[in-house]
Protein backbone atom coordinates (compact mmCIF):
# COMPACT_ATOMS: atom_id res chain seq x y z
CA UNK A 1 0.00 0.00 0.00
CA UNK A 2 1.39 3.38 -0.96
CA UNK A 3 0.36 6.90 -0.07
CA UNK A 4 0.41 7.96 -3.72
CA UNK A 5 -2.22 5.38 -4.60
CA UNK A 6 -4.78 7.14 -2.38
CA UNK A 7 -3.73 10.78 -2.93
CA UNK A 8 -6.96 12.55 -3.91
CA UNK A 9 -5.15 15.73 -4.95
CA UNK A 10 -3.91 14.23 -8.21
CA UNK A 11 -5.88 13.84 -11.43
CA UNK A 12 -9.04 15.26 -12.94
CA UNK A 13 -11.47 16.44 -10.22
CA UNK A 14 -14.64 14.86 -11.64
CA UNK A 15 -12.95 11.57 -12.44
CA UNK A 16 -11.23 11.38 -9.06
CA UNK A 17 -14.43 12.30 -7.22
CA UNK A 18 -16.43 9.60 -9.00
CA UNK A 19 -13.68 7.02 -8.51
CA UNK A 20 -13.37 7.79 -4.80
CA UNK A 21 -17.10 8.28 -4.15
CA UNK A 22 -18.41 5.12 -5.85
CA UNK A 23 -17.30 2.71 -3.09
CA UNK A 24 -18.68 5.12 -0.45
CA UNK A 25 -21.99 5.35 -2.30
CA UNK A 26 -22.09 1.57 -2.67
CA UNK A 27 -21.29 1.16 1.05
CA UNK A 28 -24.12 3.50 2.00
CA UNK A 29 -26.54 1.71 -0.30
CA UNK A 30 -25.57 -1.64 1.22
CA UNK A 31 -26.12 -0.24 4.72
CA UNK A 32 -29.49 0.97 3.52
CA UNK A 33 -30.26 -2.50 2.17
CA UNK A 34 -29.83 -4.25 5.49
CA UNK A 35 -31.84 -1.53 7.24
CA UNK A 36 -34.63 -2.05 4.72
CA UNK A 37 -34.43 -5.84 5.09
CA UNK A 38 -35.31 -5.47 8.79
CA UNK A 39 -38.39 -3.46 7.85
CA UNK A 40 -39.39 -5.75 4.96
CA UNK A 41 -39.29 -8.84 7.14
CA UNK A 42 -41.04 -7.02 9.98
CA UNK A 43 -43.79 -5.81 7.65
CA UNK A 44 -44.37 -9.24 6.16
CA UNK A 45 -43.95 -11.42 9.25
CA UNK A 46 -44.46 -9.19 12.31
CA UNK A 47 -47.26 -6.86 11.14
CA UNK A 48 -47.88 -3.21 11.96
CA UNK A 49 -46.76 -3.58 15.58
CA UNK A 50 -43.36 -4.88 14.49
CA UNK A 51 -42.93 -2.14 11.89
CA UNK A 52 -43.92 0.57 14.39
CA UNK A 53 -41.61 -0.84 17.07
CA UNK A 54 -38.61 -0.97 14.75
CA UNK A 55 -39.37 2.51 13.42
CA UNK A 56 -39.54 4.13 16.86
CA UNK A 57 -36.47 2.43 18.31
CA UNK A 58 -34.60 2.97 15.03
CA UNK A 59 -35.14 6.72 15.39
CA UNK A 60 -33.14 6.59 18.63
CA UNK A 61 -30.47 4.28 17.22
CA UNK A 62 -30.18 6.45 14.11
CA UNK A 63 -29.51 9.43 16.36
CA UNK A 64 -26.86 7.48 18.27
CA UNK A 65 -25.29 6.28 15.01
CA UNK A 66 -25.23 9.79 13.56
CA UNK A 67 -23.50 11.02 16.72
CA UNK A 68 -20.88 8.29 16.17
CA UNK A 69 -20.44 9.37 12.55
CA UNK A 70 -20.17 13.01 13.62
CA UNK A 71 -17.49 12.33 16.23
CA UNK A 72 -15.45 10.11 13.92
CA UNK A 73 -15.82 12.71 11.16
CA UNK A 74 -13.72 14.99 13.35
CA UNK A 75 -10.93 12.42 13.15
CA UNK A 76 -11.53 11.96 9.43
CA UNK A 77 -11.09 15.69 8.77
CA UNK A 78 -7.98 15.95 10.94
CA UNK A 79 -6.32 12.85 9.45
CA UNK A 80 -7.27 13.94 5.92
CA UNK A 81 -5.77 17.41 6.36
CA UNK A 82 -2.59 15.94 7.86
CA UNK A 83 -2.44 13.54 4.92
CA UNK A 84 -2.78 16.39 2.43
CA UNK A 85 -0.16 18.43 4.31
CA UNK A 86 2.19 15.38 4.37
CA UNK A 87 2.49 15.42 8.18
CA UNK A 88 2.93 11.72 8.75
CA UNK A 89 3.62 11.53 12.48
CA UNK A 90 0.72 13.82 13.31
CA UNK A 91 -1.57 11.74 11.07
CA UNK A 92 -0.64 8.50 12.83
CA UNK A 93 -1.04 10.02 16.28
CA UNK A 94 -4.48 11.27 15.30
CA UNK A 95 -5.36 7.75 14.10
CA UNK A 96 -4.37 6.13 17.39
CA UNK A 97 -6.21 8.67 19.49
CA UNK A 98 -9.37 8.36 17.39
CA UNK A 99 -9.53 4.60 18.03
CA UNK A 100 -8.95 5.05 21.79
CA UNK A 101 -11.70 7.66 21.89
CA UNK A 102 -14.15 5.42 20.00
CA UNK A 103 -13.60 2.52 22.41
CA UNK A 104 -14.12 4.58 25.57
CA UNK A 105 -17.14 6.52 24.33
CA UNK A 106 -18.67 3.41 22.75
CA UNK A 107 -18.73 1.48 26.03
CA UNK A 108 -20.23 4.42 27.94
CA UNK A 109 -22.91 5.05 25.30
CA UNK A 110 -23.88 1.37 25.05
CA UNK A 111 -24.60 1.23 28.78
CA UNK A 112 -26.52 4.52 28.72
CA UNK A 113 -28.74 3.48 25.79
CA UNK A 114 -29.54 0.13 27.39
CA UNK A 115 -30.57 1.70 30.70
CA UNK A 116 -32.58 4.52 29.10
CA UNK A 117 -34.46 2.40 26.52
CA UNK A 118 -37.82 2.19 28.41
CA UNK A 119 -37.82 5.91 29.20
CA UNK A 120 -37.01 6.89 25.62
CA UNK A 121 -39.84 4.81 24.18
CA UNK A 122 -42.27 6.30 26.71
CA UNK A 123 -41.22 9.81 25.73
CA UNK A 124 -41.82 8.96 22.07
CA UNK A 125 -45.29 7.67 22.90
CA UNK A 126 -44.43 4.53 20.91
CA UNK A 127 -47.61 2.55 20.02
CA UNK A 128 -45.74 -0.78 20.37
CA UNK A 129 -43.70 0.17 23.42
CA UNK A 130 -42.79 -3.30 24.71
CA UNK A 131 -41.44 -4.51 21.35
CA UNK A 132 -39.67 -1.18 20.78
CA UNK A 133 -37.86 -1.43 24.14
CA UNK A 134 -36.69 -4.97 23.35
CA UNK A 135 -35.34 -3.89 19.96
CA UNK A 136 -33.58 -0.82 21.39
CA UNK A 137 -31.97 -2.69 24.30
CA UNK A 138 -30.47 -5.32 22.00
CA UNK A 139 -29.20 -2.68 19.56
CA UNK A 140 -27.71 -0.73 22.49
CA UNK A 141 -25.48 -3.70 23.35
CA UNK A 142 -23.90 -3.49 19.89
CA UNK A 143 -23.44 0.29 19.82
CA UNK A 144 -19.77 0.11 20.81
CA UNK A 145 -18.99 -1.78 17.58
CA UNK A 146 -20.88 0.88 15.57
CA UNK A 147 -18.63 3.59 16.97
CA UNK A 148 -15.47 1.51 16.49
CA UNK A 149 -16.41 0.60 12.91
CA UNK A 150 -17.07 4.24 12.03
CA UNK A 151 -13.71 5.13 13.57
CA UNK A 152 -11.96 2.54 11.39
CA UNK A 153 -13.89 3.67 8.32
CA UNK A 154 -12.99 7.32 8.99
CA UNK A 155 -9.31 6.39 9.24
CA UNK A 156 -9.33 4.52 5.93
CA UNK A 157 -11.36 7.12 4.03
CA UNK A 158 -9.21 9.98 5.33
CA UNK A 159 -6.22 8.60 3.42
CA UNK A 160 -8.24 7.97 0.26
CA UNK A 161 -9.15 4.31 0.80
CA UNK A 162 -12.91 4.07 0.24
CA UNK A 163 -12.78 0.53 -1.14
CA UNK A 164 -12.15 -1.36 2.10
CA UNK A 165 -15.12 0.15 4.01
CA UNK A 166 -17.29 -0.97 1.07
CA UNK A 167 -16.02 -4.54 1.44
CA UNK A 168 -16.70 -4.49 5.19
CA UNK A 169 -20.26 -3.30 4.68
CA UNK A 170 -20.80 -5.81 1.86
CA UNK A 171 -19.87 -8.70 4.14
CA UNK A 172 -22.03 -7.44 7.01
CA UNK A 173 -25.03 -6.87 4.69
CA UNK A 174 -25.02 -10.46 3.49
CA UNK A 175 -24.70 -11.73 7.06
CA UNK A 176 -27.50 -9.45 8.27
CA UNK A 177 -29.92 -10.62 5.57
CA UNK A 178 -29.17 -14.29 6.24
CA UNK A 179 -29.56 -13.87 10.01
CA UNK A 180 -32.79 -11.89 9.58
CA UNK A 181 -34.29 -14.82 7.68
CA UNK A 182 -33.01 -17.38 10.20
CA UNK A 183 -33.95 -15.50 13.39
CA UNK A 184 -37.32 -14.09 12.34
CA UNK A 185 -38.77 -16.48 9.76
CA UNK A 186 -37.41 -19.83 10.99
CA UNK A 187 -36.72 -19.28 14.72
CA UNK A 188 -39.73 -16.93 15.22
CA UNK A 189 -37.74 -14.52 17.44
CA UNK A 190 -39.81 -11.45 16.50
CA UNK A 191 -38.30 -7.95 16.74
CA UNK A 192 -35.54 -9.37 18.94
CA UNK A 193 -34.40 -11.43 15.97
CA UNK A 194 -34.08 -8.42 13.67
CA UNK A 195 -32.13 -6.51 16.33
CA UNK A 196 -29.83 -9.46 17.03
CA UNK A 197 -29.13 -9.92 13.32
CA UNK A 198 -28.23 -6.24 13.05
CA UNK A 199 -25.75 -6.12 15.94
CA UNK A 200 -24.00 -9.33 14.86
CA UNK A 201 -23.59 -7.95 11.33
CA UNK A 202 -22.27 -4.63 12.67
CA UNK A 203 -19.77 -6.41 14.90
CA UNK A 204 -18.45 -8.41 11.96
CA UNK A 205 -18.01 -5.25 9.85
CA UNK A 206 -15.84 -3.82 12.66
CA UNK A 207 -13.80 -7.03 12.98
CA UNK A 208 -13.04 -7.08 9.24
CA UNK A 209 -12.11 -3.37 9.28
CA UNK A 210 -9.79 -3.57 12.29
CA UNK A 211 -8.10 -6.70 10.92
CA UNK A 212 -7.32 -4.82 7.70
CA UNK A 213 -5.97 -1.82 9.61
CA UNK A 214 -3.81 -4.05 11.83
CA UNK A 215 -2.50 -5.86 8.77
CA UNK A 216 -1.30 -2.45 7.50
CA UNK A 217 -0.55 -1.04 10.95
CA UNK A 218 2.69 0.67 9.91
CA UNK A 219 0.89 2.60 7.17
CA UNK A 220 -2.09 3.61 9.31
CA UNK A 221 -0.09 4.16 12.50
CA UNK A 222 -1.89 1.63 14.72
CA UNK A 223 1.29 0.86 16.67
CA UNK A 224 2.12 1.19 20.37
CA UNK A 225 4.20 4.26 19.55
CA UNK A 226 1.09 6.10 18.33
CA UNK A 227 -1.54 4.48 20.58
CA UNK A 228 -0.89 6.84 23.46
CA UNK A 229 -3.37 9.47 24.58
CA UNK A 230 -2.35 12.89 23.30
CA UNK A 231 -4.57 15.57 24.75
CA UNK A 232 -3.75 17.90 21.87
CA UNK A 233 -5.02 15.37 19.31
CA UNK A 234 -8.08 14.50 21.41
CA UNK A 235 -8.90 18.20 21.69
CA UNK A 236 -8.61 18.67 17.92
CA UNK A 237 -10.80 15.65 17.21
CA UNK A 238 -13.39 16.97 19.65
CA UNK A 239 -13.11 20.50 18.25
CA UNK A 240 -13.93 19.18 14.78
CA UNK A 241 -16.15 16.26 15.76
CA UNK A 242 -18.41 17.65 18.48
CA UNK A 243 -20.07 20.21 16.17
CA UNK A 244 -20.63 17.38 13.65
CA UNK A 245 -22.10 15.17 16.36
CA UNK A 246 -24.28 18.03 17.59
CA UNK A 247 -25.38 18.67 14.01
CA UNK A 248 -26.64 15.10 13.69
CA UNK A 249 -28.09 15.20 17.20
CA UNK A 250 -30.05 18.33 16.32
CA UNK A 251 -31.33 16.68 13.14
CA UNK A 252 -32.27 13.49 14.99
CA UNK A 253 -34.04 15.36 17.79
CA UNK A 254 -36.12 17.22 15.23
CA UNK A 255 -37.10 13.89 13.64
CA UNK A 256 -37.98 12.51 17.07
CA UNK A 257 -40.32 15.48 17.52
CA UNK A 258 -41.85 14.74 14.12
CA UNK A 259 -42.24 11.06 15.09
CA UNK A 260 -44.02 12.09 18.30
CA UNK A 261 -46.58 14.10 16.33
CA UNK A 262 -47.06 11.28 13.80
CA UNK A 263 -47.48 8.64 16.53
CA UNK A 264 -50.50 10.61 17.78
CA UNK A 265 -52.35 9.63 14.58
CA UNK A 266 -52.33 5.92 15.46
CA UNK A 267 -50.63 2.60 14.70
CA UNK A 268 -51.26 2.49 10.93
CA UNK A 269 -49.94 6.02 10.44
CA UNK A 270 -46.90 5.22 12.63
CA UNK A 271 -46.22 2.07 10.59
CA UNK A 272 -46.69 3.95 7.30
CA UNK A 273 -44.25 6.59 8.51
CA UNK A 274 -41.73 3.87 9.36
CA UNK A 275 -41.95 2.46 5.84
CA UNK A 276 -41.68 5.87 4.17
CA UNK A 277 -38.67 6.75 6.33
CA UNK A 278 -36.84 3.62 5.17
CA UNK A 279 -37.57 4.45 1.52
CA UNK A 280 -36.64 8.15 1.88
CA UNK A 281 -33.46 7.34 3.81
CA UNK A 282 -32.45 4.85 1.12
CA UNK A 283 -33.10 7.45 -1.58
CA UNK A 284 -30.97 10.00 0.25
CA UNK A 285 -28.02 7.66 0.73
CA UNK A 286 -26.50 8.60 -2.63
CA UNK A 287 -26.55 12.31 -1.78
CA UNK A 288 -25.21 11.77 1.75
CA UNK A 289 -22.42 9.50 0.48
CA UNK A 290 -21.39 12.00 -2.18
CA UNK A 291 -21.32 14.68 0.51
CA UNK A 292 -19.05 12.53 2.67
CA UNK A 293 -16.74 11.75 -0.26
CA UNK A 294 -16.53 15.43 -1.20
CA UNK A 295 -15.70 16.34 2.43
CA UNK A 296 -12.66 14.05 2.50
CA UNK A 297 -11.43 15.19 -0.92
CA UNK A 298 -11.85 18.84 0.09
CA UNK A 299 -10.00 18.20 3.38
CA UNK A 300 -7.02 16.78 1.49
CA UNK A 301 -7.10 19.65 -1.04
CA UNK A 302 -7.28 22.37 1.61
CA UNK A 303 -4.63 20.61 3.70
CA UNK A 304 -2.35 20.93 0.65
CA UNK A 305 -3.58 24.55 0.20
CA UNK A 306 -5.10 23.68 -3.20
CA UNK A 307 -8.05 26.03 -2.66
CA UNK A 308 -9.32 26.22 -6.23
CA UNK A 309 -9.39 22.44 -6.42
CA UNK A 310 -11.38 22.31 -3.18
CA UNK A 311 -14.03 24.64 -4.58
CA UNK A 312 -14.16 22.73 -7.85
CA UNK A 313 -14.77 19.49 -5.95
CA UNK A 314 -17.77 21.07 -4.23
CA UNK A 315 -19.38 22.27 -7.46
CA UNK A 316 -18.77 18.97 -9.29
CA UNK A 317 -20.34 17.07 -6.41
CA UNK A 318 -23.36 19.40 -6.39
CA UNK A 319 -23.99 18.90 -10.11
CA UNK A 320 -24.01 15.14 -9.61
CA UNK A 321 -26.27 15.17 -6.53
CA UNK A 322 -28.85 17.56 -8.02
CA UNK A 323 -29.10 15.39 -11.13
CA UNK A 324 -29.57 12.29 -8.99
CA UNK A 325 -32.17 14.04 -6.81
CA UNK A 326 -34.32 14.85 -9.86
CA UNK A 327 -34.19 11.20 -10.96
CA UNK A 328 -35.06 9.97 -7.46
CA UNK A 329 -38.06 12.31 -7.20
CA UNK A 330 -39.50 11.16 -10.53
CA UNK A 331 -39.10 7.47 -9.63
CA UNK A 332 -40.64 7.79 -6.16
CA UNK A 333 -43.58 9.93 -7.32
CA UNK A 334 -44.45 7.33 -9.96
CA UNK A 335 -43.73 4.19 -7.95
CA UNK A 336 -44.70 5.19 -4.38
CA UNK A 337 -47.58 2.66 -4.05
CA UNK A 338 -45.42 -0.16 -5.42
CA UNK A 339 -42.51 0.70 -3.11
CA UNK A 340 -44.74 0.89 -0.02
CA UNK A 341 -46.49 -2.33 -1.04
CA UNK A 342 -43.20 -4.22 -0.86
CA UNK A 343 -43.25 -3.83 2.94
CA UNK A 344 -46.87 -4.61 3.80
CA UNK A 345 -50.25 -5.68 2.42
CA UNK A 346 -52.18 -3.46 4.87
CA UNK A 347 -54.02 -0.88 2.66
CA UNK A 348 -54.17 1.75 5.44
CA UNK A 349 -50.42 1.52 6.08
CA UNK A 350 -49.66 1.71 2.35
CA UNK A 351 -51.93 4.75 1.94
CA UNK A 352 -50.18 6.61 4.77
CA UNK A 353 -46.71 5.70 3.50
CA UNK A 354 -47.56 6.94 -0.03
CA UNK A 355 -48.93 10.24 1.32
CA UNK A 356 -45.68 10.83 3.20
CA UNK A 357 -43.46 9.83 0.30
CA UNK A 358 -45.10 11.97 -2.36
CA UNK A 359 -44.82 15.10 -0.25
CA UNK A 360 -41.45 14.74 1.47
CA UNK A 361 -39.47 13.30 -1.46
CA UNK A 362 -39.50 16.77 -3.12
CA UNK A 363 -37.13 17.87 -0.35
CA UNK A 364 -34.35 15.76 -1.90
CA UNK A 365 -33.60 18.69 -4.20
CA UNK A 366 -32.82 20.86 -1.18
CA UNK A 367 -30.70 18.15 0.46
CA UNK A 368 -28.73 17.76 -2.78
CA UNK A 369 -27.66 21.41 -2.52
CA UNK A 370 -27.11 22.17 1.15
CA UNK A 371 -25.36 18.89 2.03
CA UNK A 372 -22.69 19.65 -0.56
CA UNK A 373 -22.25 23.16 0.85
CA UNK A 374 -21.77 21.37 4.17
CA UNK A 375 -19.00 19.31 2.53
CA UNK A 376 -16.98 22.47 1.97
CA UNK A 377 -17.55 23.59 5.57
CA UNK A 378 -16.60 20.15 6.88
CA UNK A 379 -13.52 19.75 4.69
CA UNK A 380 -12.31 23.17 5.83
CA UNK A 381 -12.77 22.14 9.44
CA UNK A 382 -15.54 24.68 10.07
CA UNK A 383 -17.87 22.10 11.56
CA UNK A 384 -19.40 24.71 13.86
CA UNK A 385 -20.87 26.29 10.73
CA UNK A 386 -22.44 22.97 9.75
CA UNK A 387 -23.96 22.71 13.21
CA UNK A 388 -25.42 26.22 12.93
CA UNK A 389 -26.90 25.50 9.51
CA UNK A 390 -28.48 22.29 10.83
CA UNK A 391 -29.92 24.13 13.82
CA UNK A 392 -31.63 26.57 11.47
CA UNK A 393 -33.26 24.00 9.19
CA UNK A 394 -33.98 21.33 11.83
CA UNK A 395 -35.11 23.35 14.83
CA UNK A 396 -35.91 26.90 13.77
CA UNK A 397 -37.68 25.77 10.61
CA UNK A 398 -38.65 22.06 10.68
CA UNK A 399 -39.95 21.79 14.24
CA UNK A 400 -41.71 25.16 14.14
CA UNK A 401 -43.33 24.46 10.75
CA UNK A 402 -44.45 21.00 11.88
CA UNK A 403 -46.09 22.41 15.00
CA UNK A 404 -47.85 25.20 13.07
CA UNK A 405 -48.80 23.19 9.99
CA UNK A 406 -50.09 20.31 12.14
CA UNK A 407 -52.62 22.71 13.64
CA UNK A 408 -53.91 23.87 10.25
CA UNK A 409 -53.51 20.88 7.89
CA UNK A 410 -53.02 17.90 10.18
CA UNK A 411 -50.85 15.02 9.00
CA UNK A 412 -50.28 16.50 5.53
CA UNK A 413 -49.06 19.68 7.22
CA UNK A 414 -46.47 17.69 9.19
CA UNK A 415 -45.11 16.19 5.97
CA UNK A 416 -45.17 19.55 4.20
CA UNK A 417 -43.15 21.19 6.97
CA UNK A 418 -40.54 18.43 6.74
CA UNK A 419 -40.31 18.89 2.97
CA UNK A 420 -39.78 22.67 3.11
CA UNK A 421 -37.32 22.81 6.04
CA UNK A 422 -34.04 21.78 4.30
CA UNK A 423 -34.37 24.66 1.82
CA UNK A 424 -33.49 27.09 4.63
CA UNK A 425 -29.87 25.88 4.75
CA UNK A 426 -29.14 26.63 1.09
CA UNK A 427 -28.69 30.44 1.49
CA UNK A 428 -26.39 29.81 4.46
CA UNK A 429 -24.15 27.56 2.35
CA UNK A 430 -24.09 30.02 -0.54
CA UNK A 431 -23.07 32.93 1.73
CA UNK A 432 -20.38 30.80 3.42
CA UNK A 433 -18.88 29.88 0.05
CA UNK A 434 -18.79 33.50 -1.12
CA UNK A 435 -17.00 34.73 2.04
CA UNK A 436 -13.91 32.58 1.25
CA UNK A 437 -13.38 31.90 4.97
CA UNK A 438 -12.99 28.23 4.02
CA UNK A 439 -9.61 29.06 2.44
CA UNK A 440 -8.06 29.02 5.91
CA UNK A 441 -6.81 25.51 6.67
CA UNK A 442 -7.01 24.40 10.31
CA UNK A 443 -4.04 22.00 10.27
CA UNK A 444 -1.03 23.39 12.14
Amino acid sequence: MTKEKHDLNKGNVRGKLIQYALPIVASSLLQGVYSIVDMLIAGRFLGSRGVSAINNSSQVMNMATQIAIGLTLGGNILIGQYFGAKKERERKEATGNLLILCLILGVIASIALFVMAPTLMTLLNAPSRQEAVIYLKICAIGYVTILLYNGCSAIMRAVGNSRMPFICIGISTVINIVLDVVFVIFLKMGVAGTALATIIAQAISFIVAIMYILKNKEYFGVQLEFMKVKLEKIQKIFKLGIPCALQWTIASISWLVVTYFINAYGLDVSAGNGISIKIKDFCQLFISAMSGAASTMIAQALGAKMFDRGKEIMYEAMKITIGMAVLIIVIVELAAPILAGCFTTNPAVIENAVLNLRIEIIGQLFYASFLIYHSLMTGAGHTWMVMGSSFVNCILVRVILVIIFNQYWGLQGVYLGCMIAPASSIPIGWIYTKTNVWRKSLVS
